[in-house]
């Protein structure tokens, strides 16, 4: 009897920038298939309209591609089980919806978001299971009348479900702690729970390989495998990925640069990027640290992923950086990375326009582009002031345009802007005044290359990276302040400018 294809997958959504997250489990899926003859497939799960951009999902396309990370299926590659984007598969899910409906095995559910939001201020965990009870013809009647519902999973309200982690072995859930879940929203579009697992079903998926965060809502999945007539895959949830910090916190663009783009921006390599997350939790048969992703499929095993928490630690990221620059690389090849990198025409020719005002000798190139050319620049605490403005206010204002810049799309001159032209509003400065400021924070000094177009060329990960660092200089956030000033910028509303 011939064992069933392996077949895995990654399956981004597209609400923001490329997460290393991401990167970490397109490598293990990745490299798991490709030391098994297996297929991987990426799928773009774009269900969450408001959030979703096609701007999003290029970026992750070109960022697994600059990885290495090349896919069976896909998007753009198409497959035998396409489409790959969810988006485009809605008619799918809401027929087996309808299914998980005939079966009793979910209901449609009228309450309002009024209703619901009452209930979480009672101090509700989760939804009071109201139009459980509806007779089927009542709610079909309603249904029809056009009255707005969703569709929700009838999870059991006793007993255990008991199911099996690749890393863990069995997990016991008690069913009573399940809430029932939303699966099809009042515009028709699935939530991520019945699009996964039709998906996953459909397209053949062998191995569900995700992060553990989704640990908790593998007793949902199973009912729907169940309720559908289908066998699960075989789960395998890593480890998350940590700060490291005191607490080994969850990773997070609080504490560490998340974005696979500031990655590249910043000057890392790849196959060192890619190696260094392949250390997350697993370790060659060798101890050996410094391997490429071929070598990592030939001997990975799944079972040897160790769960205590990896830390992502920046610093050891960059001396292995280090050592492919000196061990992998002569002189030639050095030079072709520092072209591909910073001295391709493309980025050049972006560039020179905005330097090209500001010569007076060929020599002037070098400080007018460093801060182009670098992670950081040098940063003095002393000129990141603001006039009758304390650090802590100074803090505030650079905090809330890192908000704002991370939401921009597209990002580009008018956006930042009308962002600045917001914030000065909002503060009571002088436009000029703040971006004197934002000068010295993303070059390092007052005077430099039109701010607003040398920020387009850097790109939106490297500037909000050195906003945060601006702010580490200023003496940084405690979690306490950062959640009082989400709350307070929360309660503001937006201006018109």
């Amino acid at each position: 009897m011939t064992k069933p294809e392996i077949r895995v997958r990654v399956a981004p959504s597209p609400t923001g920038d490329p997460h290393l997250g991401t990167a970490y489990q397109a490598l293990f899926n990745y490299a798991f298939a490709r030391g098994r003859a297996g297929r991987f497939i990426l799928r773009i799960e774009d269900t969450d309209r408001a959030r979703s951009s096609p701007e999003s999902e290029r970026a992750i396309l070109e960022s697994l591609r600059w990885l290495g990370l090349g896919w069976d299926e896909g998007p753009d590659v198409g497959g035998p089980y396409a489409p790959y984007r969810q988006s485009e598969r809605t008619a799918i899910y809401r027929e087996h919806a309808t299914q998980l409906l005939a079966k009793g095995l979910a209901y449609r559910c009228f309450c309002t978001k009024e209703r619901l939001d009452a209930l979480r201020r009672e101090g509700r965990a989760g939804y009071d299971r109201h139009c459980r009870v509806l007779p089927p013809a009542e709610a079909e009647r309603r249904a029809q009348t056009g009255e707005p519902f969703v569709i929700r999973l009838a999870t059991p309200t006793e007993g255990d479900c008991i199911f099996r982690d690749l890393l863990r072995g069995d997990i016991r859930k008690d069913w009573a702690s399940i809430d029932d879940q939303v699966l099809q929203k009042t515009d028709g579009y699935p939530t991520y729970h019945l699009a996964n697992v039709v998906d996953d079903h459909l397209m053949k998926v062998s191995h569900v390989i995700r992060g553990e965060e989704w640990l908790n809502s593998v007793p949902k999945h199973v009912l729907l495998y169940q309720g559908l007539g289908w066998d699960p895959p075989v789960f395998c949830h890593l480890p998350l990925l940590r700060n490291n910090d005191a607490r080994r916190t969850k990773l997070s663009k609080r504490r560490n640069p998340t974005s696979i783009q500031y990655y590249r921006r910043a000057g890392f390599l790849p196959e060192a990027l890619l190696n260094y997350l392949g250390l997350m939790g697993w370790t060659m048969p060798d101890g050996e640290e410094k391997f490429s992703v071929e070598t990592m499929a030939k001997h990975l095993e799944l079972e040897r992923i160790s769960l205590g928490g990896p830390v992502f630690d920046a610093e050891k990221l960059r001396w292995l950086n280090g050592r492919y620059l000196r061990e992998d690389r002569d002189a030639a090849g050095l030079l072709k990375d520092l072209q591909v990198w910073a001295l391709n025409p493309d980025y050049l020719s972006r560039i020179v326009p905005l330097v090209q005002p500001r010569l007076e000798t060929l020599s002037d190139w070098g400080y007018l582009t460093a801060p182009f050319l670098s992670d950081t620049v040098p940063l003095d605490v002393a000129a990141l002031t603001l006039k009758n403005r304390t650090p802590e206010e100074v803090k505030e204002l650079l905090q809330m345009a890192i908000w704002r810049l991370e939401a921009l799309r597209p990002f580009d001159v008018p956006g930042i802007e009308r962002m600045f032209q917001d914030l000065a509003l909002r503060s009571g400065l002088k436009l000029r005044e703040l971006t004197v400021l934002f000068y010295v924070a993303i070059s390092g000094a007052s005077v430099w290359t039109p701010l607003y177009d040398s920020m387009v060329v850097l790109g939106s990960d490297l500037v909000r990276v050195r906003l945060r660092r601006a702010i580490d200089v200023l003496g940084g956030f405690s979690e306490k302040a950062l959640r009082e000033l989400e709350k307070k910028v929360a309660s503001v509303p937006e201006e018109t400018t």
